[in-house]
């Protein structure tokens, strides 16, 4: 696809009366950021970036070097689909951080991403992803009260949240993002929207700008979304499914027709390096203390490392060949949740699956059983292991991987790792209600 140009842009936003544009980029944890300038700023900004003080960034810089440039990408230049005005129109762009000296900053999410990407095209891939985000809506955001009783799949008169997902779903599409299935998920309350597979830049792009349309509709609608992974006890936790496959140019190098899987030795290579280095990346896509409430067993989500073709409770799974589908082949990675950074939770899953690829990992059997319901002796029996139980497991897996850092860049390592050292520590300090209930009146 052709780079657009600073003119084109120009064009642009002259001919869509754009008043004003923001320029987004993403902080270390993943929460976006941004700042709105003129359109009479715009051509020096397409040229030149703008600069920011970049010291009160999460783990972006110390004060003494604060000063950073954000460049905007042409390429994800869109008309926000609000505010809702006839005179004028406000426009974003994703943007790449520099350092002042011009050298893009290592720490920049994006940046790190594009750095993976580039060592996946030396080795002749193009990395592809579908992710499938689920959330929930509350009537506040000071206490999970569900809208509905409704279930998976279910319509009328129970998902009261139709409106919310079709209103939702035409945002996405006024910014060009394509949506392939939009459902009530399990839980109440619960929802689905999926997006229609893309590169893993832009696919990185659009999940920022997913979850920031899904928040702001429900705003417009006077509810709250949110993608906390598990927010009420006792029922399903919202994950984000990620359907990957490797293309050279465009055949889809996941494919062999002769294999009893329908799986080249490149798609089995992949997925062998997933498995390995699934503890050690664990951190980067289930990256808060909640998120390992929803990676327990019962609740449809993984926990146990191993792969399968129809076993939803396998951390992998390979949805099953459709003839004529060849370019569909691919593979699903269920442990993440929708709260990761998606530019790192997409390098790391890639860095990992690209080291299976280079040190040709030997794949293990699928699984064939309900992993949940075999004894712990079984599992060892299989070689199946499990992920790590929260988030301080998770971190000490992390701080000791070679390939999580080489991937995320030092800087950016040593910052995610002391974040979330410092996470814990604040969590395991904490009384919870579970403690006052329990212990308070027996002791």
């Amino acid at each position: 696809m052709p780079k657009r140009t600073k003119q084109e842009i120009l064009k642009l936003v002259k001919e869509k009366k754009v008043r004003f544009v923001r320029l987004w980029f993403t902080d270390v944890l993943g929460f976006l950021k941004g700042f709105a300038i003129t359109v009479d700023e715009l051509e020096k900004a397409l040229e030149e970036g703008m600069g920011f003080d970049g010291s009160s960034i999460e783990g972006f810089a110390r004060i003494e070097e604060s000063d950073m440039v954000a460049r905007p990408d042409p390429d994800t230049f869109a008309i926000l689909p609000w505010p809702k005005n006839e005179d004028f129109n406000v426009a974003r762009m994703f943007c790449d951080i520099y350092e002042a000296n011009g050298k893009p900053f290592s720490g920049d999410p994006r940046f790190v991403l594009k750095r993976n990407l580039e060592k996946a095209k030396q080795m002749g891939f193009t990395y592809y992803l579908g992710p499938e985000l689920e959330y929930f809506y509350f009537k506040d955001s000071s206490f999970p009260q569900p809208l509905d009783k409704g279930g998976y799949f279910d319509l009328v008169p129970l998902d009261v949240a139709q409106d919310l997902r079709r209103d939702t779903i035409l945002a996405l599409e006024a910014l060009g993002i394509k949506v392939e299935y939009a459902h009530h998920e399990v839980a109440s309350s619960q929802h689905e929207i999926d997006l229609r597979y893309t590169d893993a830049l832009n696919m990185a792009d659009n999940v920022m700008t997913y979850k920031l349309v899904v928040k702001e509709i429900a705003r417009q609608h006077g509810v709250y979304a949110t993608f906390m992974p598990k927010p009420i006890f006792g029922i399903n936790g919202s994950g984000m499914h990620i359907h990957q496959s490797l293309f050279k140019e465009e055949k889809n190098t996941f494919f062999d027709s002769k294999n009893k899987y329908h799986l080249s030795d490149i798609a089995k290579y992949f997925i062998a390096g997933l498995l390995k280095h699934a503890p050690e990346i664990t951190s980067i896509t289930n990256q808060w203390v909640n998120s390992y409430k929803r990676l327990v067993p019962g609740y449809e989500a993984p926990v146990y490392i191993c792969w399968a073709q129809m076993n939803r409770s396998a951390l992998i799974r390979v949805p099953m060949y459709k003839p004529g589908k060849e370019k569909s082949t691919r593979i699903e990675y269920r442990s993440p949740d929708p709260t990761c950074n998606p530019y790192l939770a997409f390098s790391v899953m890639l860095a990992a699956g690209l080291e299976g690829i280079k040190r040709k990992y030997n794949l293990p059997e699928p699984a064939s059983d309900n992993i949940y319901r075999m004894t712990d002796e079984e599992r060892k029996a299989l070689n199946i292991d499990s992920l790590p139980a929260d988030l301080y497991e998770a971190i000490k897996l992390t701080e000791k991987s070679e390939l999580v850092k080489n991937c995320l860049g030092e800087k950016l390592f040593e910052y995610f790792i002391r974040n979330k050292k410092l996470e814990w520590d604040e969590y395991r300090a904490q009384v919870t209600q579970y403690e006052i209930d329990k212990y308070l009146p027996i002791l």
